[in-house]
């Protein structure tokens, strides 16, 4: 890692906690399949959320306290203890309790700091009801999302843990856990078969380093670098396991391949559909689940990716800043339908985007995707 840049602590420590934060989301993931049904309860959005989600937030939000004790760390976090507080929700506050003490018990292993004895069930609480920021344009804020991608997580798919710094209204450091994708780009199936997604991996031949990969990037170094995770039996060690990652150099859009959320209530399929066809895609869509798009671009696996929300559905930051910040610096293009960057320093929203978010590998690309999207328009009915 190179010293002597503003963010080397920050960086430091966010790339540590949200590779422990990947291994508690694989232990948890795994006991999913036959664990009982009280690991996943619904959130008034109706979208899930697991015993993994409040986990990662307590204890990310414990080891930022704890290592930045000499600052007054704002965090912005998607889950609150609303439900976690509740009378008859004393199991599953124990169950995240357990999870927490058990991943912080091994700190040292990721080079991070220990409790000097194991927190109780008011501290977990406390620490997920810290990450209680709005953000905006003044001061540090982290970002997290402590599972991007719940649905996928929970059907043993694709999802991310994404952390993210924001100084000033603007993105300075991202990093992403990606637990199921694989660090090796021939694992990934690249068949592209209509509809497709990028698969699970369950097959017990992969190790953890084949299986998944941290992303991370500093603003303004015009890098980005991933990690393997790491083994059970292993120590992290920063030096000799970081790669670089480069957005890919494809520009013709029948060489391209675009994804997208798989869920459609998360996107327009049929306006991307119409996009890339306006473009020249030929290709059929890779349909994947959470920030791990973001992650696609970012290492050259896949070229553009759109996401055209309904009407009325407002983008938080969190599903975005860590992404962002990564593939831009690994050479990739990010803004609003509009052509214009994401403002971040608006709160919990990103507010005054031009009808959805684009990122491409380069900015030919994001210019025939622009134009192709202004065509697109005018002649559908969102």
């Amino acid at each position: 890692m190179e010293n002597g840049n503003k963010y080397a602590k920050e960086l430091d420590v966010a790339v540590r906690v949200v590779h422990m934060a990947c291994s508690l989301c694989q232990r948890v993931q795994e006991g999913l399949v036959t664990a009982s049904r009280n690991q996943v309860k619904s959130k008034e959005d109706d979208s899930l959320v697991t015993v993994a989600d409040w986990s990662v937030q307590a204890t990310v939000s414990w080891v930022l306290s704890e290592s930045f004790r000499d600052q007054s760390v704002s965090i912005v976090a998607e889950e609150d203890v609303k439900t976690l507080s509740k009378a008859d929700s004393a199991g599953l506050l124990a169950m995240v309790t357990n999870t927490v003490n058990q991943i912080l018990a091994e700190a040292s292993k990721y080079g991070l700091e220990c409790p000097k004895e194991a927190l109780g069930g008011a501290q977990i609480l406390d620490a997920i009801g810290r990450c209680n920021s709005k953000g905006g344009p003044v001061g540090r804020h982290w970002v997290l999302d402590p599972v991007d991608g719940t649905l996928g997580f929970v059907r043993g798919d694709q999802y991310a843990i994404a952390l993210a710094l924001i100084e000033e209204g603007e993105v300075v450091i991202g990093v992403l856990g990606c637990p199921n994708y694989p660090m090796k780009k021939e694992l990934l199936n690249h068949r592209h078969q209509y509809h497709q997604s990028i698969p699970k991996l369950s097959s017990p031949t992969f190790d953890a380093r084949e299986k998944g990969c941290v992303m991370y990037a500093q603003r303004g170094s015009g890098k980005a670098w991933m990690q393997p995770l790491i083994p059970v039996n292993k120590k992290f060690e920063w030096s000799n396991s970081a790669q670089l990652i480069r957005v890919s150099s494809i520009d013709d859009p029948e060489l391209a391949t675009f994804c997208e959320p798989v869920e459609k209530a998360n996107s327009n399929h049929s306006f991307t559909a119409g996009v890339a066809h306006s473009m020249g895609v030929i290709k059929q869509p890779l349909r994947v689940h959470s920030m791990v798009k973001y992650a696609a671009i970012a290492r050259g696996d896949a070229e553009i990716f759109m996401k055209f929300a309904s009407c009325g559905y407002k983008e938080k930051i969190w599903d975005h800043a860590a992404g962002v910040v990564i593939v831009e610096e690994a050479g990739g293009v990010v803004t609003d339908a509009g052509g214009r960057c994401l403002n971040f320093s608006k709160g919990v929203y990103l507010e005054g985007l031009d009808r959805g978010i684009v990122a491409c590998s380069g900015a030919s690309l994001h210019d025939k995707l622009i134009g192709a999207v202004y065509a697109s328009w005018d002649s559908s009915h969102l």
